[in-house]
């Protein structure tokens, strides 16, 4: 076909009943859209047997993983100008079936199928995840999924964390580099536990150990670090010697639900309480309860999504779900708020840093985009662009208020008498 671009643009456009507001490029060299606008270059045929076998998001995401499908550009511009025709139109598989209905996007569609070749299904990138059905939550799944995500390589994590290894929302000033914004996160949450000298925090999911590192060396407390990954264990152990802390700092490859020694007189769990999901989540809140002493304080850091007119439509992302985080779960913020209250806890006080997020997303793709090639060498062109991508539009979603991150404050209240924070509690803040 002379020119691929101009038709393949022209199809897409009848099914979608929209116009594409990005230039297109296709493997035959030709162009077709505007000029001043990123270019989706899909690069062989492949790319469209992937996106109509799998219509969607999970076939984009597909062709995009696989080296198939491409952006020429700035890729935040092409990812904010799909959006309305990706993740914010509503429509996915079910969508085409219904328009299919109409005669000329069935013939449009055959259109498509005809501009493919052969209709054999590609298989898809190795980077997916492949797991047999199974129960969600177990203490297996959960290990294997965190596994999945987490088990990459800490030497790739470096490259987009940068040195302070913290792999969540950070907490800017104007100015600031990404290592000051972590550290002021890590005080942050310091200042809201009250952390003093001789207490014992447990940190939920510890990650590269960051957390803990900073209550014992800055507030002399002793923690107890938790992970289901052991990449990240052996890392935070470490770094716990090199800062010669190893009598404060106790990092465990341990499931949350077996942690049996308690009283804690704090826990914070910083990005970790996505992976629990909805059907374990009072549970997790009693489990974190039941750590605390009376008066005791949580810090839970956590996403959110926007809450669904109809909650019983709400689908899990596909990409996120195949690609980034197999069986995490996302939910309203005033879900998470409900269910700590269920569980015993006295929630004292929640700080929306949404736009801190977006902003933390962008640093790490520029970190890993400045050293591509070395974090291709140390996985694979596929899991670097699952990166690339995910935390791109990531980044985009949080900016469009599509979803949240909050810090919510909470305590085991004791009984009787008040929760045992100062009258004026925000005095972090300040």
């Amino acid at each position: 076909m002379a020119d691929a671009a101009s038709r393949l643009r022209s199809l897409a456009e009848q099914v979608l009943g929209a116009p594409l507001p990005v230039r297109l490029r296709a493997w035959d060299g030709s162009q077709a859209g505007p000029p001043d606008a990123p270019a989706l270059v899909v690069r062989n045929r492949r790319a469209l047997r992937r996106m109509l076998f799998k219509p969607g998001e999970l076939g984009l995401a597909r062709a995009w993983v696989s080296g198939d499908l491409g952006v020429e550009g700035d890729l935040y511009t092409a990812l904010d100008a799909m959006a309305g025709l990706v993740w914010e139109r509503g429509d996915d598989a079910r969508g085409l079936v219904e328009s299919l209905r109409d005669p000329a996007v069935r013939s449009a569609v055959r259109e498509l199928l005809k501009l493919a070749g052969p209709p054999i299904p590609p298989a898809p990138p190795r980077e997916e995840v492949r797991r047999p059905r199974h129960r969600l939550h177990t203490r297996r799944s959960d290990k294997q999924a965190i596994s999945h995500h987490y088990d990459v390589g800490n030497d790739f994590y470096e490259i987009v964390l940068g040195p302070s290894m913290v792999y969540s929302c950070a907490y800017w000033e104007d100015g600031g580099s990404l290592e000051s914004a972590q550290r002021d996160k890590l005080e942050l949450i310091s200042a809201k536990l009250g952390l003093t000298p001789g207490q014992r925090l447990l940190d939920v999911g510890c990650g590269w150990g960051s957390m803990a590192i900073h209550a014992a060396r800055e507030h002399g407390v002793s923690v107890v670090g938790i992970t289901l990954s052991h990449e990240q264990a052996a890392y935070a152990r470490k770094r716990v010697a090199d800062e010669g802390l190893t009598d404060r700092v106790e990092i465990r490859v341990q499931d949350y639900r077996d942690v049996k020694d308690g009283p804690f007189d704090a826990i914070s769990s910083i990005g970790m309480a996505e992976h629990v999901g909805a059907e374990g989540y009072l549970e997790y809140a009693r489990r974190l309860h039941g750590l605390l002493r009376p008066g005791g304080r949580l810090l839970n850091h956590q996403i959110a999504r926007r809450p669904q007119q109809d909650e019983s439509t709400y689908r899990v992302d596909e990409f996120i779900d195949a690609y980034v985080f197999p069986d995490g779960e996302l939910a309203p913020l005033g879900t998470t708020v409900t269910q700590l209250e269920r569980a015993g806890f006295e929630v004292r006080d929640v700080e929306s840093i949404r736009e801190h997020y977006a902003r933390t997303l962008r640093r790490w793709v520029t970190n890993l985009e400045a050293d591509w090639d070395r974090a291709v060498r140390l996985t694979s062109p596929g899991r670097a662009r699952v990166w690339q991508l995910y935390m791109a539009a990531s980044a985009l979603a949080f900016e469009r208020n599509r979803i949240g991150v909050n810090q919510v404050l909470a305590v085991r209240t004791p009984e009787p008498g008040g929760s045992g924070l100062p009258l004026r509690t925000r005095t972090w803040n300040t």
